[in-house]
């Protein structure tokens, strides 16, 4: 019998996703565009599947500024664990060493601002950045162990929130490509005794905080109750993402030379820079970035419904 190709709706805009544990962020991806139905979706930087929290994912004409997500600084809260380092840096990898912990909050405290600022962090094996082609974390499961080049991250917050039974609750704000599995184990190294991440939730990714992310469950039982319309009422605007971004509105003749692909002045842009551009009714149209000439060209333009 020939199988019937489930034909998909499309469906533009983000919904902040509550990633719960033990799943991967293409999973979870996988997961709600099964739900919404959706015909089009991507996530903005992955999540181990160790860690909950903030995962926005882009659907329809969204997926076209996953990118700007993708380059915004991040919020986490993690539990360390002291006196116990890993293969992998957190709970899910093998035990390598277990060191005895003589120290406590005042010595945590001490270090904490050495790993303030700006800090250059070596990559782990275990992540999915590249070398020759190749994920890291495939070539660590083979047994293998590549140089890895220090790069600079910026750690902008990095408090203590809790320190007993060997374990040390941190909460971070960070730039991009932080590992915070790194950034527990330097300082489980500092502090002389070892650490691994044992918990981790994202808190906030750009503009988007843990209050704004739906879990799984809940947009099951929407699902269940009103199939894969009943989920829209979860989506945010296209460009939720880029709110901080200065907005200019075009002119009805302006716009549609605009979405022809030709730059255009706007009186009210701003003298540089990237910023979201509407028509005439309000309508988000697209992002455009300030010309040598001043005027604003088109970089990214949204599909007229």
């Amino acid at each position: 019998m020939a199988q019937v190709k489930r034909i998909r709706r499309n469906v533009s805009g983000l919904l902040i996703l509550d990633k719960p544990r033990g799943m991967s962020s293409n999973q979870a991806l996988q997961k709600v565009r099964w739900l919404l139905n959706a015909e089009k979706a991507g996530h903005t930087g992955s999540l181990d599947p160790l860690a909950t929290g903030v995962l926005p994912l882009c659907f329809g004409e969204a997926t076209k500024f996953s990118q700007y997500l993708l380059d915004a600084d991040k919020g986490y809260e993690t539990l360390a664990q002291l006196g116990v380092t890993t293969s992998t840096g957190d709970a899910e990898g093998e035990v390598i060493e277990r060191r005895e912990v003589t120290v406590g909050r005042p010595e945590i405290e001490a270090l904490l601002p050495r790993f303030r600022g700006e800090i250059k962090q070596i990559p782990p094996m275990y992540s999915a950045l590249k070398k020759d082609g190749q994920p890291l974390y495939k070539l660590a499961r083979a047994g293998e162990v590549v140089e890895r080049e220090a790069r600079s991250v910026t750690i902008a917050r990095l408090d203590l929130l809790a320190c007993e039974n060997d374990q040390a609750r941190l909460a971070v704000a960070c730039s991009k490509g932080t590992y915070i599995r790194t950034l527990v184990e330097d300082l489980g190294q500092a502090l002389g005794c070892g650490a691994h991440v044992a918990e981790l939730r994202r808190t906030q990714a750009g503009p988007f905080v843990l209050a704004q992310a739906i879990s799984l469950e809940t947009l099951e039982k929407a699902h269940a109750e009103g199939g894969n319309e009943a989920l829209d009422q979860f989506l945010l605007p296209v460009d939720s993402g880029l709110e901080h971004w200065p907005l200019i509105q075009l002119t009805e003749h302006s716009a549609y030379y605009w979405l022809h692909g030709q730059p255009v002045r706007a009186p009210e842009a701003p003298k540089f820079g990237m910023m979201r551009v509407q028509d005439h009714t309000g309508r988000f149209i697209g992002i455009g970035e300030v010309s040598d000439d001043g005027r604003v060209a088109p970089r990214r333009l949204i599909r007229s419904e």
